[in-house]
């Protein structure tokens, strides 16, 4: 049965924290919020955590979790042949909701699941979120949800799918964005929509104008990229 972590005040937000970077260092999967909707995360780097973030979810390795990341100059470490447009999104876009899908570096140590040498990347606009994010490193993180029930928006929800297979819950009220993000495919010279967010296509593609690229909303569904309840 996991524990739940208040975060109102400043000690109950350090405690959290602190527990929550402890956790997942030591392997564990636990519950936290993001900017769009709750999450249920694990050190990027520990295979084992990953596995275990699957399991809780009842779902395969072809379905890999994003990567999310505290700050952009993390990009690079992780993602290789970056499209000039896409560090335009990342630089008016990030901290937000936009996930973006790259080829991965190939140095990388670690096992998402079958992602085909891709991965994909947010930076979240929660401060609470990427302070422990600061604090383990990249975290892989899908919406704190069983496969086929909608991600949770608030700590209730995701302690009743999931108290049993995490170790703890981060309770920050209820998510303020309550929408999942926007997917791209940043693997090509021009973006692909994967799934429709919180991020219109209006305001993506005067970004991308300047680049003489446009976002089309025609078949944005891939199933093998990261499916609809991606935090």
């Amino acid at each position: 049965m996991s524990t739940r972590y208040p975060t109102a005040t400043d000690e109950e937000r350090a405690e959290a924290i602190d527990a929550a970077a402890k956790a997942l260092q030591r392997g564990d999967v636990v519950v936290l919020p993001t900017d769009t909707v709750y999450g249920v995360a694990a050190d990027a780097f520990d295979k084992g955590a990953v596995q275990a973030l699957l399991d809780a979810k009842g779902r395969g390795r072809e379905k890999p979790p994003p990567v999310l990341v505290a700050n952009a100059a993390t990009l690079d470490a992780l993602a290789t042949r970056v499209p000039d447009w896409a560090r335009t999104l990342v630089d008016e876009l990030w901290p937000g909701a936009l996930t973006l899908v790259f080829h991965q570096q190939p140095s990388l140590q670690w096992d998402l699941g079958e992602t085909r040498s891709t991965v994909a990347v947010r930076m979240p606009d929660l401060a609470l979120t990427r302070e422990v994010i600061d604090r383990v490193g990249p975290l892989a993180v899908s919406s704190a949800n069983k496969t086929g029930m909608p991600p949770a928006t608030d700590a209730d929800r995701a302690e009743s799918m999931l108290a049993d297979d995490v170790a703890l819950v981060l309770d920050a009220g209820t998510a303020p964005g309550g929408e999942p993000s926007t997917i791209i495919d940043a693997t090509g010279e021009t973006p692909r929509l994967l799934r429709l967010g919180a991020i219109p296509v209006e305001r993506i593609n005067a970004l991308l104008a300047k680049h003489d690229v446009q976002l089309p909303v025609e078949g944005q569904v891939d199933l093998t990229k990261p499916e609809g309840g991606e935090a």
